[in-house]
């Protein structure tokens, strides 16, 4: 059991038989009354946030998530199919339980999976991840880095904006958790 007053960020609790991240933690103390906690928690399954305040006594259960290295495999409609690097056995999750995801996912790609309670809940990406430029306009002699961006589209279909001298099929990484150009893959 962990209280309202020792969850941090990046703890993760059980609330309402869901696993939620912390996100944001704040101590609230007015006046005579008892302490409270205020919470940002992102709801790991569905990935929404919600904020809620709690007592500072109050106690949640911790939330064990289970983490498998998998390979992405392919995309069926609104399925999706990954395939544990261990026991290879094969799991499915929809595209609804990959919502921010998808537009990084590429086949072969590996992963880690997330399980709550023995069931698939979602995956988690890589901090970055390479794609190929599928489409973007021109570049012009004399185009920096610095000089701004133009629109590129990946190959999972992703738009991102990208320096004016990347070029149709340069291979690129992209910051997975801003969704922004970082850099040529070498």
């Amino acid at each position: 059991m962990i209280s309202a007053s020792e969850a941090r960020k990046g703890v993760t609790i059980e609330l309402d038989g869901q696993p939620y991240r912390v996100i944001d933690y704040q101590h609230i103390k007015i006046g005579r009354g008892s302490a409270q906690v205020r919470l940002k928690l992102r709801d790991v399954q569905s990935d929404h946030t919600v904020e809620r305040t709690f007592q500072s006594s109050e106690k949640f259960t911790e939330a064990h998530l289970e983490h498998r290295i998998a390979q992405y495999l392919y995309r069926e409609e609104n399925l999706y199919y990954f395939m544990d690097t261990e026991s290879y056995d094969q799991i499915t999750l929809d595209a609804e339980q990959l919502s921010g995801v998808v537009d990084y996912l590429k086949e072969n790609m590996t992963l880690q999976i997330s399980s709550f309670k023995g069931k698939a809940i979602g995956v988690e990406l890589p901090t970055a991840v390479e794609l190929e430029v599928a489409e973007t306009g021109p570049g012009f002699k004399g185009d920096t880095a610095s000089a701004g961006g133009k629109p590129a589209t990946l190959e999972t279909g992703l738009v991102i904006q990208v320096p004016f001298f990347i070029n149709v099929g340069d291979v690129i990484k992209v910051d997975t958790r801003t969704g922004e150009y970082l850099e040529r893959a070498g």
